[in-house]
């Protein structure tokens, strides 16, 4: 069965992320000089289009929450604040070169913690109605070893709340179905650079928590797990499209939103304080 692959989406979402990085060999290069770094960093973003939430500059780091769009990536985010900053700052205060070490930690962040979306997937069966069937059509997967994920010079924690509907919401999973494409989805992501930590199928939608290296979007993740989802259902079940009335997998829209550890307010305060 020939499905046409998608190539762009309509997004609901809401992707937070911290991000620290401090000075080469951490000189005190920015003692007394906050309001210099500040201003670079509220205009880069503003140029580039990110929506700078919170920031903290010290004397020998940068510290700030951005929002960002599902096509942005952590890294390429992080290397253009990096370049431009140390360009300018190099030449308004005379600074050595380089500016910035090589390294840099990012974490995503969000309106609720990780917990709370981890508790929400695993209760989608009784939110639906189905748990109190005799043959529940819901599959649950949730990892018992988290896979590690490196990237050269940086400490990262990446985790997403994922979204996919199938089309008019038509019944397409039962729990046979959603256990192989939940395997070969785990599959995708240990040859793709990211990670499945938790799903939870239900008949006409899927809920997934991914981690992602900095180099990879949001966007590009949940293309590469719709189209290479609906090229497996397509050439293993077939029937069940034909027999639902839908030519694509997917709806051509995703949600997606960040989570971590602790809350994007809880993050803002802890930065406002430490001012």
């Amino acid at each position: 069965m020939n499905l046409t692959s998608f190539t762009s989406l309509r997004w609901a979402y809401q992707l937070h992320y911290y991000l620290c990085f401090r000075t080469h060999k951490a000189q005190q290069l920015f003692a007394g000089r906050h309001s210099a770094v500040s201003d670079q960093l509220i205009e880069i973003c503003a140029r580039q289009d990110y929506h700078l939430l919170d920031y903290q500059s010290y004397s020998d780091q940068l510290r700030c929450v951005v929002s960002l769009q599902p096509s942005q990536n952590v890294s390429k985010v992080l290397q253009t604040i990096k370049a431009n900053s140390a360009r300018e700052l190099s030449l308004q205060l005379d600074l050595p070169k380089p500016v910035w070490a090589r390294g840099y930690f990012a974490r995503s962040t969000g309106r609720v913690n990780i917990e709370a979306v981890k508790n929400y997937l695993e209760s989608q069966a009784e939110h639906h109605g189905y748990a109190s069937r005799v043959l529940p059509p819901v599959f649950r997967y949730r990892a018992s070893q988290p896979v590690e994920l490196r990237a050269p010079h940086s400490i990262f924690d990446l985790s997403h709340h994922l979204v996919l509907a199938t089309p008019y919401r038509k019944g397409v999973f039962d729990s046979r179905i959603g256990e192989q494409l939940a395997n070969y989805w785990l599959s995708v992501a240990a040859g793709g650079g990211f990670a499945i930590d938790q799903l939870s199928i239900v008949p006409d939608h899927v809920h997934l928590i991914v981690r992602i290296v900095p180099k990879m979007s949001i966007e590009e993740c949940t293309l590469l797990l719709m189209n290479k989802g609906q090229h497996f259902i397509g050439r293993h079940f077939p029937e069940v499209l034909i027999n639902v009335g839908i030519a694509q997998l997917w709806q051509a829209s995703a949600y997606a939103a960040t989570c971590g550890k602790v809350t994007t307010a809880l993050l803002k305060k802890w930065l406002d304080a430490s001012a």
